[in-house]
């Protein structure tokens, strides 16, 4: 069985970060180790508001060396790193195993509220992070800061901004359209520094997506573990992620969650019968 790792923060609400991380590659049939940067709380008594408690850098050694006791992943993915020394961290161990694939979701801003990263965490992943990528998965927000292009609102754009982050050393660039795009399909772009290729599906018209993000790539991750191309395990997650979506769950009055086993009709695994 391969093995992947999640470096990234913790929701405690189960829907995204670490806890979608693992959630998938569960359902790809790979075996998830995880390293913690970051916890995030939401508040109910003050409109669901974001709290970013960040994890200390020795701490999250500590982790990685948990983790890679072992040997080295097949396969890992980089989310929310809470600050340029995990940052710093993160892409010292990377390094240390060139053979392993790596995935940077370069998560800027947690869905739901304005609190960026501080521009030296934006510049860190710039330099420490996208040199490292096999694949980094933008959303237009995050694809817009990093390649300093602001506001993306259409597929062109898109496909300047994958050339400018790929000018930055990241091997494939898969810029996410979703809803901000305003398309009638769900459009994203994968960019390998010679041929851009449009992934569209149907876009459903839902607010029960938190988490679509950070399950994007860690479905590219599994999908490169076991040995898919990067165009394969990037269709292959766009479809995984679509069943997500669609199947969407209420978690409370703030916040509905893709339900990472819709792919897998995982709800059926076990029921009465079996007892």
């Amino acid at each position: 069985m391969k093995k992947v790792l999640t470096i990234a923060g913790s929701d405690s609400t189960g829907g995204a970060g670490l806890q979608a991380d693992l959630k998938t590659f569960e359902e790809y049939g790979v075996f998830g180790f995880s390293s913690l940067t970051s916890v995030v709380t939401m508040d109910p008594a003050s409109g669901w508001s974001h709290e970013v408690t960040e994890m200390p850098v020795d701490l999250l050694e500590k982790q990685l060396i948990s983790v890679f006791a072992g040997g080295p992943v097949a396969a890992l993915k980089t989310g929310m790193m809470g600050n340029e020394a995990n940052i710093a961290l993160a892409s010292e161990y990377i390094g240390k195993y060139p053979e392993t694939k790596v995935v940077i979701d370069p998560v800027i801003a947690c869905k739901g509220t304005a609190q960026i990263l501080q521009p030296k965490s934006v510049a860190a992943i710039k330099e420490y992070l996208l040199p490292q990528a096999l694949v980094t998965t933008p959303n237009l927000v995050e694809a817009g800061i990093l390649s300093e292009l602001g506001d993306l609102t259409s597929v062109a754009d898109m496909k300047k901004a994958a050339r400018s982050i790929f000018q930055q050393g990241a091997k494939h660039v898969v810029v996410k359209g979703g809803h901000r795009l305003g398309s009638e399909k769900a459009v994203d772009l994968l960019y390998d520094g010679q041929d851009f290729i449009v992934l569209e599906n149907e876009l459903y018209q839902t607010d029960r997506n938190h988490g679509a993000g950070c399950t994007f790539a860690a479905a590219i991750t599994a999908g490169l573990a076991k040995g898919l191309s990067v165009t394969a395990a990037v269709k292959l997650a766009k479809d995984f992620v679509a069943a997500a979506i669609k199947n969407g769950v209420e978690v409370n009055p703030y916040v509905g969650h893709v339900w990472h086993g819709a792919y897998n009709a995982a709800e059926h695994r076990i029921t009465p019968e079996h007892q």
